[in-house]
């Protein structure tokens, strides 16, 4: 009989700790593993004191998971590292009294990259009227370039929009968005998030410094996206933009899991290479059953500023022909331009002015809005 995850951890949350809770809801049992008739766990204590106070419990644990049908073997080990290296990264809570450094007791502080913590089916967002995903099936597309300029272009329409960069191993929303250098505050339990432009902005790349890389697992990473779902103070809001990777991975299945996503935005260039990729993403939300509510046809076209020559550097069309073959909407199409890129390097999207590339973003944000999606 095979043994299933959710019954282990039934079993584990019958196990009390000292001072109230139990091994699960109090998020001790790490890198859970379940190969034939083998269960492997880690219980990570804090420290060395309360993993004394747990060992007793390590006993109760096996054989409550030895007498579920199927199981063979238990392995179960028992740390508490004094200073673990390469540890999550954190967000200090800033406030106006004295700093740590002054002798006063530091700031609270929430640690971002845990495991996941066990729910039943995906929940609402506390606040959050509308949550879009922005997808693509490959990198290179501008994915996130459009969705910064989309948020704000949604902004500007009167929308209360906020904005999750769940590109945890390459957020640039920070960058693109003007916050390099910010940091959210925290008063240990909750996140206040970061605005900009009239979008409400959270990301993993603004606890971290530039550049710096996350080594994670799957589980951290899915973890991180449920804490910046529902431990971020997002307001109340329209609707909530989600900066996915590229491809179909851990991030896309978390987020459709846990959350109530209303729908998914695929962008694409028009050459088949991305088009094939594109599909896979649909294919990804099909499975996952969350409605694809249409196609973005990203780096459309490109005029010369010097003669105003049209070129299509990469195929043109290609995005509204397949959105037609696949029955889905074409919700517009968005030029190559180098505005931009230099708008986006320089932190203000390039959606925030006036001219032909923001009154794209804008057709582009009154189609969701007209259609109910935004």
């Amino acid at each position: 009989m095979a043994i299933s995850r959710e019954n282990v951890l039934l079993a584990l949350q019958g196990i009390a700790v000292p001072g109230g809770g139990n091994l699960v809801s109090d998020d001790l049992v790490r890198a859970l593993s379940i190969d034939a008739g083998t269960i492997r766990f880690v219980i990570e204590a804090k420290d060395a004191d309360a993993a004394r106070a747990l060992a007793p419990l390590e006993a109760e644990a096996r054989a409550r998971l030895l007498a579920l049908p199927g199981v063979e073997k238990v392995q179960i080990v028992l740390t508490a590292p004094a200073a673990p290296r390469g540890a999550p990264p954190q967000v200090a809570a800033r406030s106006g009294g004295a700093s740590a450094s002054g002798g006063a007791e530091p700031p609270p502080s929430l640690k971002i990259g845990r495991h996941p913590t066990p729910q039943a089916g995906p929940l609402p967002v506390s606040g959050v009227a509308r949550i879009l995903a922005i997808g693509s099936g490959k990198g290179g597309v501008g994915k996130s370039t459009l969705t910064s300029n989309l948020a704000v272009a949604l902004a500007r329409a009167g929308r209360r929009v906020g904005l999750l960069d769940a590109d945890i191993y390459g957020p640039s929303q920070p960058r693109m968005l003007g916050l390099t250098g910010q940091r959210p505050r925290t008063d240990g339990q909750m996140i206040e998030p970061l605005h900009a432009f009239g979008v409400t902005v959270m990301s993993i790349g603004l606890m971290m410094k530039e550049g710096e890389a996350l080594v994670w697992r799957g589980p951290m990473l899915m973890g991180a996206l449920q804490q910046m779902l529902n431990q971020v103070k997002w307001g109340e809001l329209d609707v909530l933009l989600v900066d996915l990777p590229p491809g179909t991975g851990d991030v896309q299945l978390s987020l459709c899991q846990k959350a109530q996503v209303s729908g998914a935005i695929i962008v694409s260039t028009p050459q088949d290479v991305a088009l094939i990729d594109a599909r896979r993403a649909i294919d990804m939300f099909d499975k996952l059953k969350t409605p694809v509510l249409g196609l973005v046809e990203n780096m459309s076209s490109y005029i010369c500023p010097n003669c105003g020559h049209e070129a299509h550097l990469f195929g043109h069309g290609g995005v509204a022909a397949e959105a037609q073959q696949l029955g889905l909407p074409f919700l517009g199409e968005i030029p190559l331009n180098l505005d931009v890129r230099l708008a986006g390097d320089a932190g203000t999207p390039v959606a925030a002015g006036e001219g032909p590339v923001p009154d794209a973003f804008a057709r582009l944000a009154d189609r969701l809005i007209g259609g109910g999606m935004a």
